[in-house]
């Protein structure tokens, strides 16, 4: 499974940490399993528009990370030991992009504003918790 190109405005300077982030989020949410074959590098260039050396650079950040593991001859697989996030966080987040797809809403907007809140969760501003489902 090959991620979309890269979000137009996330990261344009730095395309390899975006291609990075897309491989992780299919790993972590489950999408792709442990043992399963990611893309050739070459391919992963190919399918997003990208320069192989950019697209190998993603490979090495998911690798140091302990999420895949690349073997000669056998291509780059996802870890056996890759964390997948609890089902009731995947649902809640699946729930989230309906919703802002729904509303017609920016992914990047969506992306910004989660990091915003996950680095000031104490912040409040009197309105509901959004991501909680309270009213």
């Amino acid at each position: 499974m090959t991620p979309r190109a890269p979000l137009a405005g996330a990261d344009d300077a730095l395309p390899a940490l975006d291609i990075y982030r897309q491989f992780r989020g299919l790993i972590v949410s489950g999408r792709l399993g442990a043992g399963e074959r990611l893309p050739s590098v070459r391919q992963t260039a190919s399918d997003l528009g990208v320069a192989p050396g950019t697209a190998a650079r993603a490979y090495k950040m998911l690798e140091a990370d302990g999420l895949v593991v690349s073997r000669t001859a056998a291509g780059t697989r996802v870890s056996e030991s890759a964390a997948l996030l609890p089902a009731p966080v995947i649902r809640k987040i699946r729930d989230l992009v309906d919703v802002a797809q729904d509303a017609g809403v920016d992914a990047g907007d969506v992306t910004d504003v989660l990091r915003t809140i996950w680095r000031s969760p104490h912040l409040d501003d009197g309105r509901p918790d959004a991501l909680s489902g309270e009213s």
